[in-house]
């Protein structure tokens, strides 16, 4: 056997086991998987119960409608907050939640308060009120 034979008989050779690997090859999925697809699915796949908990307490404290109105007034809307504390890591969530419970309801009543006592001192001692009677106006 000659080499030109050789190689035309291994190049056919070839060529068919090529061709009937592609034809008998079963089809597979095509489907592009983005970027933001991949990194979504291993954020999800890190998070943990405690995180989905306090995920879902500040998504809770999102449907108040006073936090609603001030999300507006800064032009977010509440489905965008929304989105944005899903996508939240297990650390972050609760971070934020520890910040929340952290933070006084209502403002800081004893400041306002004092405030009001120094005040009405102040007008008693002038003479302009008399509510405590331990005052001595200067009129």
């Amino acid at each position: 056997m000659s080499v030109s034979r050789f190689l035309r008989v291994t190049a056919c050779s070839v060529s068919l086991a090529l061709a009937l690997g592609a034809f008998t090859r079963p089809a597979m999925a095509t489907t592009l998987i983005t970027t933001e697809q991949l990194a979504q699915e291993a954020a999800t796949a890190d998070r943990t119960a405690a995180g989905r908990a306090h995920r879902e307490r500040l998504a809770s404290e999102l449907d108040r409608p006073e936090l609603q109105a001030r999300l507006q007034q800064w032009g977010v809307s509440a489905e965008d907050a929304k989105a944005r504390v899903a996508a939240l890591s297990d650390e972050e969530a609760a971070a934020l939640v520890a910040k929340i419970d952290q933070a006084p309801a209502g403002g800081d009543v004893l400041g306002v308060i004092l405030f009001v006592f120094v005040l009405l001192l102040i007008t008693d001692i002038l003479g302009f009120t008399k509510v405590f009677p331990f005052t001595r106006s200067i009129r």
